[in-house]
């Protein structure tokens, strides 16, 4: 079994989220979510379909690009979606696991994509819902990442609150939280890091009833992971850090 960096501690736990059978997107500016499935695919002996926002459904890609949305993800696919066609999936209660962004999320699981700061004079106005604002609500399961592990990211209160409804988890360096009774509940923490220190650097007070340090990952986990990433060119790119 191999040990955790940031990067391989997000993308492979994002990978632990998907299950058998089911069907599982990621969107637009999703680079780690799109590894994570692309692990899944490797690692995991069952059966799934992924389908990505470029619109290819279970793709044999002759690459791995950089970008979430390049066409090259589309190559080898069953059947091709557009846009319209996640949403149908979505509000006809199909999509099981879809991989959504945020720039904040509380503590209830609703996240906020629109502005840094008050609505009518923002610190830093951000792209704003696009189709998480469907999704999250309609998608059996969400899953969302940061890569910043802060109390300006994991917030108890919203800046604004773009979308609610579905959120499931939460994945972010150094904890993985999962949603029980409507709140957020830490699942595990990175190995090299501590209840403490995630209680610390979280905005929104959340249970931690049987957590411990995140399971290493494995064999085959860190096989495919160094297989799809096998120059370090997502992981530059990432620059995430543990602290």
């Amino acid at each position: 079994m191999g040990e955790w960096s940031g990067f391989s501690y997000i993308v492979t736990n994002l990978a632990r989220f998907v299950r058998p059978r089911e069907i599982t997107f990621s969107g637009v500016n999703s680079a780690l979510p799109m590894l994570a499935c692309l692990v899944a695919k490797r690692a995991y002996e069952f059966d799934f379909t992924y389908i990505n926002v470029a619109g290819g459904v279970d793709p044999r890609p002759s690459k791995v690009p950089i970008s979430s949305s390049d066409p090259v993800l589309a190559e080898g696919s069953r059947s091709i979606f557009s846009n319209e066609d996640f949403y149908d999936l979505c509000t006809r209660g199909q999509m099981d696991l879809c991989y959504l962004g945020a720039a904040q999320v509380d503590g209830l699981g609703r996240t906020n994509v629109s502005v840094i700061g008050d609505w009518h004079t923002p610190k830093v106005r951000l792209p704003g819902g696009g189709g998480g604002a469907v999704m999250l609500p309609t998608a059996k399961r969400a899953v969302t990442w940061r890569t910043e592990h802060s109390t300006r990211t994991l917030v108890e209160t919203l800046d604004f609150v773009t979308a609610s409804g579905g959120m499931h988890g939460v994945v972010t360096p150094i904890a993985v939280f999962t949603k029980r009774e409507g709140r957020l509940v830490l699942s595990s923490w990175h190995p090299e890091a501590s209840l403490d220190e995630v209680r610390a650097r979280t905005g929104f007070a959340f249970e931690a009833e049987g957590a411990g340090p995140t399971a290493p990952p494995t064999d085959a986990e860190a096989t495919a992971l160094s297989k799809l990433d096998a120059d370090g060119d997502f992981e530059r790119d990432a620059a995430i850090k543990l602290r």
